[in-house]
């Protein structure tokens, strides 16, 4: 029984891993919105029965994501669903829910505070 969860979740990381490439295929050569035009995509969390995937993104340049960003997406989600459904050999397209990625914001923030430790401690030094 524990060998048949394994296997789901190898199954359900795989599939996660083309979702995100497909989404970011799509993403870069088909979908025209101006709000998602520097948009990344991160990582995909999927659920072990392939039926719900979370899309985590970011947008590239800035500090943090512009709510315009998660709504272009949003408004998009049928087109992705669609192209995701011809492009994927899936009995079932997962819903798309897409998030804004946190860890991010929360590295450039570490970034930030360790580039001002290093210009105190230049001062201090001379």
């Amino acid at each position: 029984m524990k060998r048949e969860n394994t296997m789901g979740v190898k199954r359900a990381n795989r599939v996660a891993d083309l979702i995100m490439a497909e989404v970011s295929d799509i993403l870069l050569k088909q979908v025209r919105d101006p709000r998602v035009q520097l948009v990344t995509i991160t990582r995909v969390k999927l659920t072990d029965d392939l039926r719900l995937a979370k899309v985590f993104f970011v947008e590239m340049g800035k500090e943090t994501s512009n709510p315009q960003a998660k709504t272009g997406l949003e408004s998009a989600t049928g087109f992705f669903k669609r192209e995701l459904g011809k492009r994927l050999q899936l009995r079932y397209v997962p819903d798309l829910m897409f998030m804004v990625d946190e860890s991010f914001e929360y590295g450039s923030r570490i970034d930030r505070l360790l580039a001002e430790i290093r210009r105190e401690e230049e001062k201090k030094v001379e």
